[in-house]
């Protein structure tokens, strides 16, 4: 929390922002400003709720300090990139950015917000270090419902590379080392995102489908085309990481890919198949110098470790469980929760870094914030304070359901 003390002009924030964190970390059946402020102590949650909406301190000064501390323990001069989206289904119209569209969450169309993040993936560990809320031409289209959830005027519509461009540049002026990006079809297929990052000499392994045209020597060919013409010779058996039950083992081909003319550096199709379903995936790859196939398949393997920063983040530090409506509010929130995983990461990467103990696992995020919470944050609660928490609720209670019976009442005919 030292690390972004600097941020809150006051004490009364950063105290409270330090205890929003500790209750994002806690065994709490659900995270909200209700269950938080009962974990920190508070008589009510009206201070965890000005803390996400009026009070003085902004959520992106705390980001750059979130990035600047994964860097510090996790930074790795070959570290990736790695952009991919997320969904929170929704229920109703008021939250910022919902609408039905696709959300991987669900595998399906659902009432949802969706979020691009950007993740810094090292041998070290990895982390959250950026996101943005994909807001949909709906919202950008209705000033009125912008201004209602607090979106700023200048945010206009902006397609998720888009946002996936912009991360991934921010990043890489604050210096952020790192030498390539990953992401899937979404990201592989926009032109601008790989030409953003030729021109800075950024290496990358962008997913694309097999209906992809392929510039090669031999002239123009969709990617599974190619694929299916490769002698059995090209193929290598190599793995793309350590999985949960071992080395994840594929059979991998790389073609080489006609460049521009007035472009530098060297270009590869990359091609993926199971070794026990046969299914095949493409990847679209650059390179300022050229590398060998191994460090590529290495780059894409490195994509999973989106999937488990957005597993710790959901499921150990409350990532998805926010219940607020407005743009200010979400950031908040979100931030903070990268906050509370960020300390996961530096943690388990702080504890791999020693000499490991024979016979033990290493420690994993779960691990971590089980021993944290018990060993640190656990409250003592006296049965009082237990039995004012659970009047508030009821008192509230009653007069939400009054409220709606009163509004129903008022509909009928």
């Amino acid at each position: 929390m030292a690390k972004v003390a600097g941020r809150f002009a006051r004490v009364e924030p950063r105290r409270r922002a330090r205890a929003f964190v500790l209750g994002l970390l806690a065994d709490l059946p659900r995270k909200n400003c209700w269950t938080i402020a009962e974990h920190a102590g508070d008589a009510s949650p009206a201070g965890m709720q000005h803390l996400l909406s009026r009070a003085s301190w902004d959520a992106d000064h705390v980001r750059d300090d979130i990035r600047a501390f994964v860097v510090e323990h996790l930074a790795d001069q070959d570290a990736v990139l790695v952009v991919d989206e997320t969904g929170d289904l929704k229920k109703g119209t008021a939250s910022v950015g919902v609408q039905r569209q696709y959300t991987g969450t669900a595998g399906r169309i659902e009432n949802s917000q969706v979020a691009v993040y950007l993740v810094y993936s090292s041998p070290a560990g990895h982390a959250a270090i950026d996101r943005r809320l994909y807001i949909p031409r709906s919202w950008t289209q209705d000033p009125d419902r912008c201004r209602v959830a607090g979106i700023p005027e200048e945010v206009g519509f902006a397609t998720k590379p888009a946002l996936a461009t912009e991360m991934i540049a921010q990043a890489l002026d604050a210096d952020v080392p790192a030498a390539w990006v990953t992401g899937d079809e979404v990201y592989g297929g926009d032109p601008h995102l790989s030409a953003e990052l030729e021109k800075r000499r950024i290496g990358y392994v962008l997913a694309v489908s097999r209906k992809r045209p392929i510039t090669t020597h031999a002239g123009v060919f969709p990617a599974g085309v190619l694929a299916h013409g490769l002698p059995k010779k090209a193929w290598q058996r190599l793995s793309a990481g350590a999985g949960a039950k071992g080395h994840r083992f594929y059979d991998w081909a790389q073609v080489d890919i006609a460049s521009p003319p007035s472009s530098a550096g060297h270009r590869w199709l990359l091609v993926r198949r199971n070794r026990r379903t046969g299914e095949l995936a493409f990847y679209r790859c650059y390179s300022a110098r050229p590398v060998p196939l191994t460090a590529l398949v290495k780059v894409a393997g490195r994509r999973w470790t989106v999937e488990e920063a957005f597993q710790s983040a959901k499921g150990l530090a409350g990532l998805d469980e926010h219940q607020v409506r407005r743009w200010v509010s979400w950031h908040r929130w979100t931030t903070l929760a990268m906050l509370a995983q960020a300390f996961l990461a530096v943690t388990a990467a702080i504890e791999r870094s020693g000499t490991p103990t024979p016979g033990l696992a290493p420690l994993t995020y779960s691990e971590i914030r089980r021993l944290f919470t018990a060993l640190i944050t656990q409250p003592a609660r006296s049965l009082a304070h237990r039995l004012r928490w659970s009047d508030w609720r009821r008192r509230h209670q009653a007069r939400a359901r009054a409220s709606h019976y009163q509004r129903q009442a008022a509909q009928q005919p």
